[in-house]
């Protein structure tokens, strides 16, 4: 299994508090997921009082979307491994698969990327959404996808590749071999990818799929 790129851990100087308690958080949240992350033990790992988060953090919450942040900056790197200028399918299969790996990787992070924080007001779109998005974009301009058929193509794209991960994580795949899992991750990749690229050619002269 590839493994993935973890979030990057800074060098620490004095004044450096706030990435000091990121890395904690993420140290916390590797192995414990969401449910480990609290103020005190980020700053217990940090060597200092839980008040000084405060001066960084306004509470939990708040030091949770940094680690958020961080852990779905690093999935969108893992998903972004093909040069501007390759095959824009290529781009997008690689997208897919890279958020696949991360997954198995690092699940405890995994399980944190995509938590619900606060009242869940408007926040721009989480970097490995955006990465896909871009692919698919890329689909278009390269004259792959029709225009027409591009709104809303990354909600599918994403619930396949999402819902293979709970799958291989916590459902039947999780007894199969790794050399078993990641066929099946290309397989659903491919899959939905192949999908895509059809759906155009099966619409009826109504503009709707024929089966809809």
């Amino acid at each position: 299994m590839t493994v993935a790129h973890s979030p990057d851990r800074p060098r620490y100087h004095h004044g450096n508090l706030r990435e000091e308690l990121i890395a904690g958080a993420l140290t916390a949240t590797r192995s414990g997921g969401p449910d480990a992350l609290s103020i005190r033990d980020a700053t217990r790992r940090a060597g200092v009082t839980p008040n000084a988060a405060y001066r960084h953090f306004r509470g939990r919450d708040d030091l949770l979307v940094a680690t958020i942040d961080r852990i779905q900056a690093s999935m969108a790197a893992e998903m972004d491994t093909k040069p501007a200028d390759a095959d824009p399918v290529e781009v997008l299969r690689a997208v897919g698969l890279g958020y696949i790996r991360f997954a198995l990787a690092e699940p405890g992070w995994f399980g944190v990327a995509f938590t619900a924080v606060g009242s869940g007001d408007a926040t721009p779109l989480p970097a490995p959404l955006a990465r896909l998005v871009a692919a698919l974009d890329g689909l278009v301009t390269a004259g792959v996808l029709p225009e027409d058929h591009r709104a809303g193509a990354e909600w599918p794209c994403w619930s396949a590749v999402h819902g293979f991960t709970f799958l291989a994580l916590h459902g039947p795949l999780r007894h199969r071999t790794t050399e078993e899992v990641l066929a099946a991750a290309r397989r659903t990749v491919d899959t939905a990818i192949d999908g895509l690229l059809v759906a155009h050619r099966t619409t009826d002269t109504t503009g709707d799929p024929p089966h809809a």
